[in-house]
């Protein structure tokens, strides 16, 4: 069945009609240590949860397994998402449900129709009013009752007799609102080997056995995150896939322990500087502007009696970097604002062609919130596509609009953590997993204190926490580079990681940023240094690169 895009006109598929069942008791998440198989029974997809309670491990025979159906599940679905991960992709594709389309945007002002989502699925599958797939409607696909006890101490306190599922090594147990697992003396208990879990005949029946409610269940779920990203969708014409479910959508940093930021209030702004100023859009004189203090100078501005001044500016360079004292010199504005309020403020060529951090003005500042120096502060304006990319890159990012040259697009968050903390996630993950950590290490030698250093600076994480931008992918020549946006000059330890196009973008273009951020180099000269790696016998074990770029480097990571 053919996909239906986000703007189509056709309505969703009515709901079904009969009672939904309704799943007052589930396993909570912090309960399951894996899921390792799913079957098919009665009707209804049931999958294997190894616990994680009861010494519950790979290596403990006696560890409790036992077979849920999805409303059951609907607080652990993304344990459910890392099991399907495991399938292979070679699964017959009538097992398999059509590609997901597009979802809309919240609040991307194209009316509540524009909101539906759409399913290539089987008639009688229920779905809400709304054509949204529920994680209650994912419930009504199971319609196996709630588990039970099989304890009947326990049996004796529910008055509706329960069908009880088959479990392995232990008795589950009702407890307010939760599905508990828990050893038994009970000769009644079935005691299985845990570590010969799944065996063969669980392998050949899920083999066999469809996965569609899952895949509903967590597209579902998916979408529920993303309602709260304003002008963002998700789509996936490739394969049946959401993005990860053990990912939160957060709108700022998170500091994480032992992480320091000083207060908003406690910014230090400018003071001469009004909103009146020049051409009523605040900052207009580059000398002036106190929030300029550690800016770019600008040499063009120069005048005859500067030049001693700017002399002893360049010695201070080599000693204080990005804090070299440039009082009274002329300084370079960040952006440049077009007089049609329809086009984007863009990065000037000096920012945009160099890697000097961006100063913005603030809240404290006197020039208001006209001000051109307010951007990136202002947050993300265009409109964010996720999308899975057939190329087997995973996940991507596009914008629906056309981007200009030096157009800001959106930053980079996540939680904020020390480099301890950091070393702890690094030493728990592994290999092979894709890495979203970025160190905040730009002022790293221009500190006057030298407290900030390699083990001192903070790094940002949005593996499990961030925006839309965690899923842009790499590129050895990308469109847009990531730049430092800074609100408070003597806040050298946080700042914005903030992307700019760094060429005009036409719409529906996959975002994609140097993950190395290296400079440009000749065509020739990648070429060669590719073709001197890929004999190495020391690379043949990193992560290839597969940008399909002119100038790509060959692997990922150097």
């Amino acid at each position: 069945m053919p996909l239906v895009s986000a703007s189509s006109s056709l309505s969703p598929a009515p709901p079904t009609s009969g009672a939904r069942t309704i799943y007052k008791y589930r396993v909570r998440v912090s309960d399951v240590s894996k899921i390792l198989c799913h079957r098919h029974h009665n009707g209804t997809e049931e999958y294997l949860v190894r616990w994680n309670v009861a010494e519950g491990s790979a290596t403990n025979k006696r560890t409790i397994c036992s077979w849920h159906c999805l409303g059951e599940l609907s607080k652990c679905l993304h344990h459910v998402q890392e099991y399907l991960e495991t399938l292979p992709k070679s699964q017959p594709a009538a097992s398999r449900s059509a590609p997901f389309a597009t979802i809309p945007a919240v609040g991307s002002g194209s009316g509540s129709g524009s909101r539906k989502r759409k399913f290539s699925r089987d008639s009688d599958t229920p779905v809400s009013s709304s054509g949204v797939l529920t994680l209650r409607d994912s419930g009504y696909l199971s319609r196996e009752p709630s588990v039970i006890s099989i304890d009947s101490s326990s049996a004796a306190s529910e008055a509706a007799p329960i069908q009880t599922p088959t479990v392995y090594n232990g008795i589950l147990q009702r407890k307010e609102g939760s599905i508990v697992a828990k050893k038994s003396r009970d000769p009644a208990v079935q005691l299985t080997d845990a570590r010969t879990l799944p065996n063969q005949a669980m392998l050949s029946d899920a083999a066999r056995a469809s996965v569609t409610a899952a895949e509903y269940a967590i597209q579902a779920a998916f979408q529920a995150k993303l309602q709260s990203v304003k002008n963002v969708e998700w789509e996936n014409h490739v394969d049946n896939t959401a993005p990860s479910l053990n990912f939160t959508f957060v709108s700022d940093f998170v500091l994480g322990e032992g992480v320091y930021r000083p207060e908003a209030d406690a910014h230090v702004g400018c003071e001469t500087c009004r909103p009146n100023m020049g051409q009523n859009i605040g900052c207009e004189y580059p000398r002036l502007c106190a929030c300029l203090e550690y800016a770019a100078v600008d040499e063009n501005r120069l005048q005859p009696g500067d030049q001693a001044r700017y002399v002893q500016y360049q010695k201070d360079q080599e000693d204080d970097g990005y804090l070299a004292d440039s009082h009274g010199l002329p300084k370079r504005f960040p952006y440049q604002r077009s007089k049609d309020p329809q086009v984007p403020s863009t990065l000037m060529k000096f920012y945009l062609e160099s890697r000097y951090p961006i100063y913005e003005c603030n809240l404290n500042c006197n020039c208001g919130p006209i001000c051109k120096s307010r951007v990136v502060q202002k947050g993300r304006r265009v409109p964010l596509v996720i999308f899975k990319t057939a190329n087997e890159r995973g996940w991507g990012v596009y914008c629906k609009e056309q981007l200009v040259k030096g157009e800001f697009i959106d930053t980079y968050i996540g939680e904020v953590l020390t480099n301890e903390a950091t070393g702890r996630r690094e030493m728990l993950s592994a290999e092979d997993r894709a890495s979203y950590l970025y160190s905040l290490d730009k002022f790293i030698g221009d500190d006057p204190d030298n407290d900030l250093t390699n083990e001192t600076c903070y790094v940002v994480d949005g593996q499990y926490m961030g925006g839309p931008t965690r899923f842009i992918n790499h590129s050895c020549e990308p469109n847009c580079r990531q730049y430092t946006v800074s609100y408070n000059k003597h806040d050298l330890r946080i700042y914005d990681l903030a992307f700019f196009a760094v060429e005009d973008i036409p719409p529906r273009t996959e975002l994609t940023f140097d993950y190395m951020d290296k400079d440009e180099e000749e065509e020739e000269i990648v070429r060669k240094k590719r073709k001197k790696d890929a004999a190495d016998p020391k690379n043949h074990d990193k992560r290839p690169c597969n940008c399909g770029a002119r100038k790509c480097r060959g692997y990922l990571w150097e």
